[in-house]
């Protein structure tokens, strides 16, 4: 068996050593890729033995997703694989061959022919997810047939002639819409499946009878004559929801927009630098070209960083400065500063920090050859991001909320989501913003969705797509953005009272900056006194022993790479006195003299409301994480930030309604857009499905690439003819919907009891601007000119519950679900209808009456998530036409979406002909003990 299953064929190298740790010179290793006679291969890769009996096969990968190893081998016991976090370097005692990784959603397909014209395919997880093998009752691995595309088809009857091999296994990868054959084991067969044996027993039946009495072949029905009965027990089944629309509706449809979870505080340092260390290094890392930014965030770059500010920074403080001294002070103790986020956690991780350097002077000066002058850069501006790191705390959450969602969300069978997905039914895609903490919320969330195990690092590379041009977005709205902000200043200073947009006072939400506090103005200053108040207090524990002993301690150096998979509090710094987490008190001091600098400029005698969501940001991670430090006045400040925060941020994406239909509608364009392309094309499956003109009895015997053709043809316009009533499906469509790997369960074969139930989930992991943004849309898209008349998708109870609502807090999330009601006919509108809920997520405040529950949870330094609320009036019906009316004018049209990008197949899309000269090189067809060409077809992939 050959466990490299999981990888592409497209980029291949192999490099021998003559012996073990042999260094070579075509062989170069970098953070996050190693080269290869000049090919690059970037981590996540995939590296196995050249020896084809040495089943060790490593993945590698990247820093961005944590880093580590995880390895792969033979079943034992229930384990497939293990994750190593701290293995980050390739193993260099043999020779061994580098392929790309492929992810594959967790899942591997394996194909059984019997003959050219016969195929039988299974499904099973895949080991690098988290290497639990699923095992039955009997302890068999857990498998459940599936449907094979045409091309499928086609790529099985070209692999069965090309080795000559009538009964022969391989194995499939289905990736970006497209499959690739990655390994072939000759001689195989299914385990359990009498299906599969009567169906062999038929074609050898068959083949028997055309060679010895082609008279009676055709006389003899295709089929075995006790098996001709249609199977029994597949009737279709309710979803369990009771009421107005009754017991035959069924789930097809579940999008979900989410926040990330619980975060440190985000951060970020501005120094100019004229240190020639500094830029030297600059110029370094940017070509050598004087006017060019540098970014470093790799480790290698990072640590060139640290050794240059080191020399910089005196080892101690001098105590007495005179105040002319003040400038070079501040620069001293920034410089500090970024030294002691570089040293953050004992080792880089691109996720959590990077650095750019901009110049800002010139000078000119000879150039080395003498020849004339060039620029020198002598002054850049140095800024430093780092925090906004996933907590312990937002691990747990997201992973509770998983469990919840499968739990909850998913109604029919007594084992729920589990049973749904493991038997191929449910078409589950996962996306997340390029934001590492979006990443590690969406794997953990994974991990509690689907009962996974071990570490996110494989889990957030085999299951998660990064999408970071449809959950970006908030540079499209800068502009009306920055009017509401000044305006929201302009209220709040001047103590200007809310101006009503429509002369109503029934709804005051409608009126410009709702949910502003009336004294505002007045809790300005007292905010700025108690942010001082709080600072001079860090101050004093980052100037005092305690920061000694966070530097020398065994339990201090806080490992973020290890703490990826951690759910709970690291118990020996908190009993030591030490803030929560990575932070020192150094980072902590610095992170609220920022704050309090910002938040009012003294020499201007001015305050910038756009701190306050910082201001609050951070009294909350404090009260939360760093309860046990007992900082005077920081409840007091939380107050107050939290009245403040309340009206701020919801009036930052638009001081009233109809601003923020504009600024939500710019920022969640091309997110509206795909849930709207998830939506139709769920519902076009369900009519295909539905339809019993669409209905096929499979052919026992696969059909040329000619039939194949003709009948996707086929589909196409039937399905168009089919769907008059709802918008006609783009090309652009088809390209994003043939890009999606799916998973669809054989019905003639499984041993189901639903196997025509069929849901797709959609998950989007982003930031509060898409929640904020989404929801915005929902509530008032009926304000818009083209929808006069119309009325809100949210219900006017709910309208005024979110007014009302403090936050969309972290993991706050919208879900829709589509119901398709079976009872009604195919063109009626009520067919399929949207059910809208929404949560607050972890909306709760650190000083409110505690529960014993909240209490246990609060000692976890973890806030509880809200349940879900409806959107609309319970028993109203939305169907899909109304919702894709009312949002229509707020998406991306699919015909925007960028063409999914086809990737090359390799070999194995050339058809027969190119396998039939690959096979002809190895004599596996004459008598080979067990047909296993595995690694040696692998090894003639370019």
């Amino acid at each position: 068996m050959n466990l490299s299953r999981n990888t592409s064929f497209m980029t291949v190298e192999k490099y021998t050593r003559e012996y073990p740790y042999q260094e070579l010179d075509h062989f170069i290793e970098q953070e996050d890729f190693v080269e290869i006679h000049g090919k690059r291969f970037l981590k996540p890769f995939v590296e196995k033995p050249a020896n084809g009996d040495d089943h060790r096969i490593m993945i590698y990968y990247p820093n961005s997703a944590g880093g580590g190893m995880k390895e792969l081998f033979r079943k034992v016991g229930n384990r497939s694989s293990e994750f190593h976090p701290d293995v980050r370097r390739v193993r260099r005692e043999g020779s061994y061959i580098y392929e790309e990784f492929m992810p594959t959603g967790g899942t591997d397909v394996k194909v059984y022919t019997v003959g050219p014209g016969y195929a039988h395919a299974e499904a099973r997880k895949s080991p690098v997810v988290d290497g639990v093998v699923m095992r039955n009752p009997d302890g068999k691995e857990v498998r459940y047939p599936v449907l094979l595309t045409p091309m499928e088809k086609q790529m099985a009857r070209d692999v069965c002639n090309a080795f000559r091999q009538m009964v022969c296994g391989f194995d499939l990868l289905r990736c970006d819409g497209r499959s690739y054959v990655c390994d072939v084991n000759g001689w195989s067969f299914v385990k359990n499946s009498y299906k599969y044996y009567d169906d062999a027993a038929c074609i050898m039946r068959k083949i028997f009878l055309d060679a010895k009495a082609p008279h009676l072949s055709s006389t003899i029905p295709p089929t075995l004559p006790w098996k001709s009965k249609a199977p029994e027990g597949l009737t279709r089944q309710g979803s369990g929801i009771i009421g107005t629309f009754g017991q035959s509706e069924e789930l097809r449809c579940v999008v979900v927009v989410i926040r990330h979870g619980d975060r440190t505080p985000k951060q970020k340092v501005k120094l100019k630098v004229t240190e020639e260390k500094l830029l030297n290094l600059m110029l370094k890392y940017n070509g050598g070209k004087p006017r060019a930014e540098t970014k470093l965030k790799s480790a290698v770059q990072l640590q060139d960083l640290l050794d240059a500010t080191r020399q910089l920074v005196p080892p101690t403080r001098s105590g007495q400065e005179s105040d002319s001294d003040a400038e070079d002070l501040e620069h001293i103790e920034k410089l500090r500063q970024v030294k002691a986020v570089l040293e953050e956690g004992g080792h880089f991780s691109g996720i959590y920090r990077k650095v750019q350097l901009k110049p800002l002077k010139w000078i000119k000066v000879p150039e080395h050859n003498g020849d004339g002058e060039e620029d020198r850069p002598i002054e850049a501006l140095m800024i430093l991001k780092y925090g906004g790191v996933l907590t312990h705390a937002g691990r747990k959450q997201a992973e509770e909320l998983g469990r919840f969602f499968r739990n909850n969300i998913y109604p029919g069978e007594g084992t729920g989501l589990l049973r749904l997905h493991s038997t191929y039914r449910h078409d589950l895609k996962i996306y997340s913003s390029d934001e590492g903490r979006v990443q590690m919320s969406a794997a953990a969330f994974a991990k509690g969705l689907l009962d996974l195990e071990g570490q996110l690092t494989p889990i957030l590379v085999s299951l998660v797509s990064k999408d970071s041009s449809m959950l970006d977005g908030l540079e499209d709205a800068s502009i009306e953005m920055d009017e509401a902000k000044a305006r929201l200043h302009e209220i709040i200073i001047s103590n200007a009272k809310a101006k009503n947009t429509n002369g109503s006072v029934e709804f005051p939400w409608m009126v410009d900056g709702a949910g502003l506090p009336p004294n505002a103005s007045e809790l300005l200053p007292k905010m700025a006194t108690l942010t001082k108040q709080v600072t001079a207090q860090v101050k004093l524990l980052a100037e005092g022993e305690d920061e000694k002993l966070a530097l020398t301690s065994s339990f201090s150096r806080y490992d973020q790479a290890k703490a990826l998979g951690k759910t709970t509090i690291d118990a020996a710094r908190i009993a030591a006195g030490l803030p929560c987490g990575s932070e020192s008190f150094l980072l902590m001091f610095a992170r609220w003299k920022k704050l309090e600098r910002d938040l009012y400029n003294e020499r201007k005698d001015r305050f910038d409301i756009t701190q306050i969501p910082d201001v609050y940001d951070s009294c909350k991670y404090d009260l939360v994480h760093n309860a046990h430090l007992n900082l005077k006045g920081l409840e007091e400040l939380y107050k107050v930030a939290q009245l403040l925060a309340d009206g701020v941020i919801p009036n930052e994406y638009g001081i009233n309604p109809k601003q923020k239909l504009k600024i939500g509608s710019k920022i969640a364009r091309r997110l509206m857009g795909k849930v709207l392309i998830d939506l139709r094309n769920t519902r076009e499956e369900a009519i295909c499905v539905a339809d019993p003109k669409f209905t096929e009895d499979e052919a026992l015997f696969l059909p040329t690439k000619e039939v194949e053709h003709q009948q996707k043809i086929q589909v196409r316009n039937e399905d168009g003819r089919r769907s008059s009533t709802t918008s006609e499906k783009s090309m652009d469509q088809e390209d994003e919907d043939d890009r999606e790997t799916k998973y669809r369960l054989d019905p003639k074969y499984a041993n189901v009891k639903t196997p025509d139930r069929h849901v797709r989930t959609r998950l989007y992991f982003t930031s509060e601007s898409h929640i904020h943004s989404l929801m915005n849309v929902l509530r008032y898209c009926n304000l818009d000119e083209s929808l006069h008349g119309e009325d809100s998708l949210v219900c006017q109870s709910t309208l005024d519950r979110l007014h009302r609502t403090r936050e969309l807090d972290y993991m706050s999330n919208i879900v829709l679900r589509m119901f398709e009601n079976t009872e009604v006919p195919l063109e009626d509108e009520k067919r399929f209808r949207i059910e809208m809920t929404f949560s607050r997520g972890a909306d709760l405040s650190p000083l409110e009456d505690k529960t014993s529950e909240t209490s246990s949870l609060l000692q976890e330094h973890t806030l509880p998530i809200m349940g879900p609320e409806r959107l609309q009036e319970v028993g109203s019906c939305l169907t899909l036409d109304k919702f894709e009316k009312m949002v229509r004018p707020f998406a991306m049209p699919p015909e925007d979406f960028p063409p999914a990008t086809p990737q090359a197949l390799g070999y194995f899309s050339k058809g027969a002909g190119v396998l039939e000269r690959l096979a002809s090189f190895w004599p596996f067809h004459k008598g080979a003990a067990n047909g296993k060409i595995t690694e040696k077809a692998a090894n003639c992939q370019k």
